[in-house]
C-alpha cells in the first residue's frame, strides 16, 4: 500500500474470524450470536468450550491467519487480559492487531492504524461493553490520507525480520 491509496476495500467487512481461550468462551460465543444478528458472517477458530483448559497462542495465530489468507476481512480474540493475544496476533506478517480497552481506543485502532484484529480482555468488560467495542470497530473506516506513511513503516519492519 502506497501513500496515494485511500481506498481500502478491508474496511468493508462482512466475514469475521473469531477466537478465545476457555476463559473467554461465553463471551466468545455471545459475541459470535450478536454478530451474525447484525449481518456478519463469523468464521469460529474454537475454543469449543470453556471447561477444557487451553493455549490462547493457538487461537489468536488461527484468528491472524484467517484474516490474511482473505477469508476474513477482520478478526478478534478473546482473552481475560487481551495483551498475550495481541502479541501472538502481532507477529503474524500483514497483521496489526490492537487491545482496545474503550471506545476511544477501538476509534483510534481503525481510523489511524488500520487495525485488522481486535484484541479484548473479557475480564476487564461487560458483554454489552464487549458488543459496542465489537460492534464500532467494525464499522469504524480507516482514514487514510496521512496516515498511510505510518502504516507503510509499520508494515516495513515485518521485511527486516
Amino acid at each position: 500500500m502506497n501513500n496515494s491509496e485511500n481506498t481500502n476495500t478491508t474496511d468493508q467487512v462482512k466475514r469475521v474470524a473469531i477466537g478465545a481461550d476457555h476463559g473467554s468462551y461465553d463471551s466468545k460465543e455471545m459475541l459470535k450470536t450478536y454478530l451474525t444478528t447484525i449481518g456478519y458472517t463469523v468464521v469460529d477458530v474454537g475454543t469449543n468450550n470453556s471447561t477444557e483448559k487451553v493455549d490462547y497462542p493457538d487461537f489468536a495465530v488461527l484468528v491472524a491467519k484467517k484474516v490474511v489468507s482473505g477469508e476474513c476481512e477482520r478478526g478478534i480474540m478473546l482473552d481475560a487480559a487481551g495483551i498475550g493475544s495481541s502479541m501472538v496476533c502481532n507477529k503474524v506478517r500483514g497483521i496489526r492487531a490492537a487491545l482496545c480497552w474503550s471506545l476511544k481506543t477501538i476509534v483510534n485502532s481503525r481510523e489511524h492504524n488500520n487495525a485488522n484484529v481486535l484484541t479484548m480482555g473479557t475480564a476487564q468488560h461487560s458483554a454489552s461493553e464487549l458488543t459496542a467495542m465489537a460492534k464500532l470497530w467494525l464499522e469504524t473506516r480507516f482514514e487514510g490520507g496521512r496516515h498511510w506513511p505510518r502504516i507503510n513503516k509499520m508494515m516495513s519492519v515485518e521485511k527486516l525480520r
